[in-house]
């Protein structure tokens, strides 16, 4: 019978023990070593522009005005809430323009204010999450100001209205994009080094965000320098469409699982019937998967329920990083996850059981003092073989599912279809 696997490991330097305080000693070495990079070169980065840069008296009223903004669009819109999970905003609007008119310290310092109002008044999140946000943010705003400071002049190049600054703002500010998407990006990746890297990077969705950030950033940057008082007119239309994009955000987080990030049971059902139509129609194959964790309960009664959660994230995890874009794959509660297969045969389905069940048991979970892996259990079901319409195929492989269990769990079964007996030959019909 196939049992939760516990490792032991050995803690370094009493890290387990301090895990719970500090989260961040719990994280994987390399991302830790990470974040300190990261945070260690904005504060290099801070010392240096301190020391040499010019500033002037006039950039505080500007930069206590721009953030003064940031915190009224985060008060106006906290009482939405913000969705679990990696979420977006528009506060790009405020620190675009504190790159492009004030110099490059500015930058660095813009964005934690403000990351400590999103901790203090809208989610609170580990503390490392907004350091390693504040000090990405705050590398790519200081880019992208020594960048448009060394080509365009400075600001006044800017509010002149003439199309050659305002292209080199335009690209300074896609600068900031890249690098701050990618300075997340390698984090997640280093926390998570089984994850696709276009799930951390863009997709059709945010390329279109990071764009209406882009113009909203150059928009108030112009006005802003034209005169600081007509922040007043731009602040109320950034307002409402950081109002429309949460509220679309929380709209997309009531189709999903709170723990995963999957698709929750009624929203992957919604999914899966859509998809078994379109199948009827058009005649193409179609596969559905039930997969279980085995001895799931084990693993809640011995290491409690967070660590159980941690379980749940990474089968959810590895279920993502293994499927099809166009693949539906949702929790169906407790420890059991539903997956179509569109156009899969039987051939197609057993196969990528067969790699989901072996990725999710190479799996590791760490713990105070132990690696917790997992195996998992799969019941298959093919559409026009087991069943025509979602809950017969339902059926079907939660008895494919069943019958795994039965056998000894860790392993992909298909339901037992019973061929009925051939009839007799009648006499007429039979051969010497």
């Amino acid at each position: 019978m196939a049992v939760p696997s516990h490792t032991p490991v050995k803690p370094r330097d009493g890290v387990s023990a301090l895990a719970g305080r500090w989260p961040l000693l719990g994280q994987r070495r390399p991302l830790v070593a990470y974040l300190c990079g990261v945070v260690a070169l904005e504060v290099l980065a801070f010392a240096v522009l301190v020391a040499t840069g010019d500033l002037r008296w006039s950039d505080p009223p500007t930069f206590a005005a721009l953030l003064l903004c940031g915190a009224v669009c985060i008060e106006a819109t906290r009482r939405l809430g913000i969705p679990a999970g990696v979420s977006r905003d528009l506060l790009s609007a405020w620190w675009l323009p504190v790159a492009l008119l004030l110099p490059p310290v500015y930058a660095l310092l813009a964005p934690i204010p403000l990351q400590i109002m999103l901790q203090r008044r809208v989610r609170e999140t580990v503390v490392y999450r907004r350091v390693l946000s504040a000090a990405a943010i705050g590398l790519a705003g200081c880019a992208t100001s020594v960048l448009f400071h060394a080509i365009a002049g400075g600001p006044a190049a800017l509010t002149a209205g003439e199309g050659g600054p305002i292209l080199v703002a335009v690209g300074c500010a896609a600068l900031f994009t890249v690098i701050n998407t990618a300075l997340i990006a390698v984090a997640a990746h280093t926390a998570d080094p089984e994850g696709r890297w276009r799930e951390v990077l863009w997709d059709r969705e945010s390329l279109t965000l990071d764009v209406v950030e882009l113009c909203l950033g150059v928009i108030v940057a112009i006005t802003c320098g034209i005169n600081p008082a007509l922040l007043v007119l731009a602040l109320p239309p950034v307002v409402l469409l950081q109002r429309s994009l949460l509220h679309a955000q929380l709209q997309a987080a009531a189709r999903t699982d709170s723990k995963t990030g999957l698709l929750n049971a009624a929203a992957w059902q919604r999914e899966a019937d859509t998809e078994i139509g379109r199948a009827r129609r058009s005649g193409e194959s179609l596969a559905l998967l039930i997969i279980d964790i085995d001895h799931f309960k084990r693993v809640n009664d011995g290491y409690g329920h967070l660590v159980g959660d941690q379980v749940l994230v990474g089968v959810a995890a590895t279920l993502r990083s293994q499927l099809r874009d166009y693949d539906v794959v949702g929790r169906f509660g407790g420890e059991e996850f539903v997956v179509l297969l569109p156009r899969a045969d039987v051939t197609e389905a057993r196969r990528v059981a067969e790699r989901l069940r072996s990725r999710i048991s190479r799996m590791a979970v760490p713990t105070d003092g132990a690696m917790i892996s997992v195996t998992v259990s799969a019941g298959v079901s093919i559409m026009n073989v087991h069943g025509n319409d979602l809950i017969e195929l339902l059926a079907a492989a939660d008895l494919a599912l069943y019958r795994a269990k039965e056998l000894g769990r860790d392993r992909v079964c298909l339901p037992a279809v019973v061929v009925p007996p051939a009839s007799p030959p009648s006499p007429g019909n039979a051969s010497d």
